[in-house]
């Protein structure tokens, strides 16, 4: 890869591409986590951050992966032996409720096709037979990494409110905060986990808990033993800007900067752009003859889209192909689905050049590797883009005019 010219195209589904504004912003010496400059930037990430997940209660970050927010999520609020609702959407489901069974959980696990989203449906029926309440949480996934799918969150609150059931929910944003709608406080929502490289559009090192009032509550009661991962010890510095251990420090300058390039652009805009991205992306597939994996319409990633393979080829041949060829890295299928779907990251800092860039090597790399299929897939997401540019060009004016 030494020979190529230009920028590698990252469009895997995270982590994305570190803006420049970004890597500038990182670019910035260490200073004393104990300083007054560092209590402004610490106060400055911990309410912009709440404007992310749209939320007035507290978000927690710590120094970790996604990973590290997801366990941070279960230790402060479930007790070893409590039994909780989980649903299989995915890969990335799929290992958070192996976390769960290690750390001593009772996991119901609704089995799944790996092509839609959580029933909310079955999620009510399975709290209306759970008449004493056995189950403490419900937990999903909301834009299944692995697949391409995003679940209805709001649809599953509302199944567990019909069902007058306590249970706490916990939503995994960890591929979808900052690139899909997604509203903590308004969704109630008591638990969301997100991380840093995905939507915030930084290297991997945060991890975040955003948390409503029942589950801090429930955390100062009961949970499981911790330490470092535990919201009250993080809580009581924070308020003062401050953490009680050595912060990523200028991974919170990044994530500044982050935040007000999201804020400066809009969030509804950055959910339109990453809406109209995924159309343009799904309209390409369709038209090359190529199926894409989520068969819902109403539960399309506008984060990524996974592509299923024709019969008889390889998924991860194709990829290397197009890496080899066109110096672009395209996601590769996880687990089950290995060597049979490649996943299309159309999130963060992208817009529609780059994403035309990359459907073209795309098109490119399915005549290079005699996959069938029909060409002009780009012209078509090409003309579905100017379309909508064209529509929002107009709308833009005729509210100027107004």
């Amino acid at each position: 890869m030494t020979g190529f010219q230009g920028r590698h195209f990252l469009q895997i589904p995270g982590p994305s591409p570190v803006p420049d504004r970004v890597l500038r912003a990182i670019d910035m010496p260490v200073i004393d986590h104990r300083s007054a400059a560092f209590a402004e930037l610490g106060k400055a990430v911990l309410s912009g951050s709440q404007k992310i997940f749209q939320t007035s209660g507290p978000v927690i970050i710590f120094p970790s992966s996604g990973t590290g927010a997801w366990e941070a999520a279960i230790v402060n609020t479930l007790s070893a032996g409590d039994k909780v609702l989980m649903v299989e959407t995915g890969h990335f489901a799929t290992l958070w409720q192996k976390m769960a069974r290690r750390l001593g959980l009772d996991v119901e696990f609704i089995p799944g096709d790996w092509r839609h989203g959580a029933d909310p449906a079955a999620i009510g029926e399975h709290l209306a037979q759970d008449k004493d309440h056995a189950i403490k949480a419900v937990m999903v996934v909301h834009n299944e990494t692995s697949t391409g799918v995003t679940s209805r969150i709001a649809l599953i609150r509302k199944a567990i409110d019909d069902a007058k059931h306590p249970a706490l929910l916990l939503v995994d944003t960890i591929s979808s905060l900052g690139s899909a709608d997604y509203r903590h406080e308004e969704w109630g929502v008591d638990v969301t986990v997100s991380c840093s490289q995905k939507g915030f559009m930084l290297p991997p090192g945060l991890g975040f808990n955003a948390i409503s009032e029942k589950a801090r509550a429930k955390a100062k009661t009961g949970g499981m033993p911790r330490s470092y991962w535990d919201w009250e010890d993080m809580l009581k510095p924070n308020a003062d800007g401050f953490f009680p251990y050595t912060p990523a420090t200028n991974l919170l300058y990044g994530l500044r900067e982050a935040i007000a390039m999201m804020l400066e652009e809009g969030l509804e805009n950055v959910f339109a752009r990453h809406k109209r991205l995924a159309a343009a992306t799904r309209e390409a597939v369709t038209h090359w003859g190529l199926e894409v994996l989520c068969q819902n319409p109403e539960e399309y990633s506008p984060v990524l889209t996974a592509v299923v393979m024709p019969p008889g080829h390889d998924a991860d041949q194709f990829r290397k192909i197009v890496l080899e060829n066109f110096n672009m890295s395209l996601g590769a299928g996880l687990t089950k689905l290995s060597g049979k779907v490649f996943r299309i990251g159309h999130l963060g800092e992208c817009n529609e050049l780059t994403l035309l860039a990359a459907l073209t090597g795309i098109e490119m790399g399915l005549s290079i590797a005699g996959v069938p299929h029909r060409a002009g897939g780009v012209d078509a997401a090409m003309k579905l883009l100017e379309d909508r540019t064209s529509a929002n060009a107009a709308n833009h004016l005729k509210l100027i005019k107004t």
